[in-house]
């Protein structure tokens, strides 16, 4: 059904980086956010998802930003570059969603959740680095990738969910031996992001935990944070809330804790 043939095509079409993007992304790694959000406004689609990113409701601007500059002022280097790769991730998106009842705004909608949400956690960290900042933008990628993997095999992935009733990520693993957070980690390699990227989206997996204490308590964060936002309303709708199983025991040890941070954040 789903070959190791199909999945390699798929990866051979992710575009790499194009060079706006990483001119702006190794700028705002340099600390320039003045010349980065310069590069940034050439790239019209780039500016325009920056806008209607940063002034959803979750990031509580009480003015609408508009300017380009103004954005990554107000969000700083990390917030800035972790933007950039999720604008990087939407350039995977269909133009239409089969499998998966999305569309565009509740996409950003999930893009924002998370990017905030795992702001707030590495603050509660007391964790400042720009590679784990952007480690969350691939997560969404996962969702895009089973989109595009299943959504010609509609009616085959939808008869073994319903008989077994199995996530999307195991029918994958099942199938063809190799995961969703599998191929995020190719993406991450192909857009030449940071190792450590690919080894805590792997941990966040819950399936793949690593030899390695803060990745893998970043997974488990990770994991924790997933199915808090797959499991909230306007992501059950269209069908996101048994995209991945749930590994309880997994991230027993900061269940708690998690909770308590979502309640006063």
């Amino acid at each position: 059904m789903i070959t190791k043939t199909l999945i390699n095509e798929y990866i051979n079409k992710i575009p790499p980086t194009p060079k706006v993007l990483k001119e702006t992304i190794a700028l705002l790694d340099a600390g320039e956010l003045t010349k980065a959000a310069k590069i940034a406004q050439e790239d019209l689609a780039l500016a325009r998802y920056l806008k209607e990113l940063v002034n959803k409701p979750i990031y509580g601007f009480t003015n609408e930003v508009h300017d380009v500059s103004q954005i990554f002022a107000i969000l700083g280097v990390s917030s800035s570059q972790q933007t950039v790769y999720n604008y990087m991730t939407t350039l995977l998106s269909p133009s239409k969603w089969v499998l998966f009842k999305l569309n565009a705004r509740v996409f950003h909608e999930l893009q924002a959740k998370l990017s905030k949400r795992w702001e707030q956690i590495l603050d509660h960290l007391n964790i400042e680095d720009k590679n784990i900042s952007n480690s969350i933008t691939l997560l969404p990628a996962s969702i895009i990738i089973s989109e595009a993997l299943f959504c010609k095999k509609i009616d085959d992935v939808n008869l073994l969910r319903s008989t077994k009733n199995l996530d999307y990520n195991t029918i994958l693993t099942r199938l063809c031996g190799i995961g969703l957070f599998d191929i995020c980690e190719q993406i991450s390699v192909k857009w030449e992001m940071p190792q450590e990227i690919a080894q805590i989206i792997q941990a966040s997996s819950g399936l793949k935990p690593s030899d390695d204490e803060k990745i893998n308590s970043l997974g488990k964060w990770m994991h924790l944070l997933l199915f808090y936002e797959l499991s909230q309303p306007i992501f059950i709708e269209v069908g996101l809330n048994d995209f991945v199983d749930f590994q309880v025991e997994y991230v027993g040890d900061i269940y708690e804790e998690f909770a308590t941070l979502m309640e006063i954040s």
